[in-house]
């Protein structure tokens, strides 16, 4: 394998080939990483050269991810690039990224999380969505978390990048449709919907967070990618993936997630919902960041309290 390799800045040798998917928000998650790299380490934009994939993820849009392979579906492109070195490192949403990933891999940074929370697009909050009306999407967290507090509304599958959703939305196939906050503002649709709380609408794990992954041998792309490591970020994200894999959780699973820092500990709050949202169980738990013992106690209380209706959606330790 290819290694990233400090060399002298060239502009027809960059020092860093950074992946990525294609879709529009990808690819501003991927400038805003340069961005960040080149701030870092003092180099030009053609230091670092994006790589655009598309992945399997983006091109069927019709069924929901859970039925067409789960979250390997964002990942697996980018990951055998990496692994063919193609690529140095790639650009990631951590909320896309499956909790057990190859032992090749590292996830080498972490940048500055941005709102974790959802909007909503259609209402102006989730009590005054209209009577029976159908929302759209395809995330169990959000279907399972609607249904649980408004049981009258019918939710519809919605696949597909934030315009084509709002685009879905336009031409009448939902009334509403929940998006998340930080997808909409890094494309500069801060306008767009409703926030809703994250400490009363909780956010699917690791919501917000970008995520830079690269070869774990490769020493000299670790070291680039360390410089714009957040490490409050990093700690919020480490605990829900470590909490989501205690859990079992794939893409099938309905999980919702808030972690508060205060220093060096993290106070973490999960539900846990059937897919019809009738169920609902909640635990809250309080550690060290540097130490996840306790999160993955956590997990194991809430495991012990499932539902019948609930059990067959968690504890397959898969995506």
């Amino acid at each position: 394998m290819t290694q990233a390799s400090p060399a002298t800045p060239s502009p027809d040798a960059p020092i860093l080939r950074l992946g990525t998917r294609n879709s529009p928000l990808a690819m501003a998650q991927a400038y805003e990483t340069r961005a960040r790299l080149c701030d870092a380490h003092g180099w030009g934009e053609a230091e670092v050269e994006l790589v655009p994939v598309v992945a399997s993820g983006d091109k069927v849009l019709d069924r929901p991810l859970a039925e067409i392979g789960g979250k390997a579906l964002w990942t697996k492109e980018l990951d055998q690039w990496l692994h063919e070195g193609r690529i140095d490192a790639a650009v990631h949403s951590m909320k896309d990224v499956e909790t057990l990933r190859s032992p090749t891999l590292v996830i080498a940074a972490v940048l500055p999380r941005a709102d974790s929370a959802d909007r909503l697009v259609g209402a102006a909050s989730i009590a005054k969505i209209p009577h029976g009306a159908t929302v759209g999407t395809s995330a169990p967290r959000r279907a399972a978390q609607l249904l649980h507090v408004r049981p009258d509304c019918k939710v519809v599958t919605f696949r597909g990048n934030v315009a084509t959703r709002l685009g879905k939305l336009a031409n009448g196939e939902a009334d509403c449709t929940l998006l998340a906050a930080a997808g909409l503002d890094r494309l500069g649709e801060d306008r767009v919907g409703a926030r809703l709380d994250p400490e009363q609408w909780l956010p699917a794990p690791a919501q917000g967070a970008i995520g830079i992954e690269c070869r774990a041998e490769d020493s000299a792309t670790r070291a680039f990618l360390a410089a714009i490591d957040h490490a409050p970020s990093r700690d919020t994200v480490m605990a829900e993936r470590t909490l989501l894999k205690a859990l079992g959780g794939n893409c099938h699973s309905p999980i919702a997630m808030l972690t508060d820092t205060d220093g060096s500990s993290l106070t973490l709050r999960c539900a846990l919902f059937s897919p019809d949202g009738v169920d609902r169980i909640e635990e809250c738990a309080t550690g060290p960041a540097g130490e996840l013992d306790w999160v993955a106690a956590m997990g194991s209380g809430l495991l012990a309290r499932l539902s019948p209706n609930m059990a067959p959606h968690f504890g397959h330790h898969g995506t």
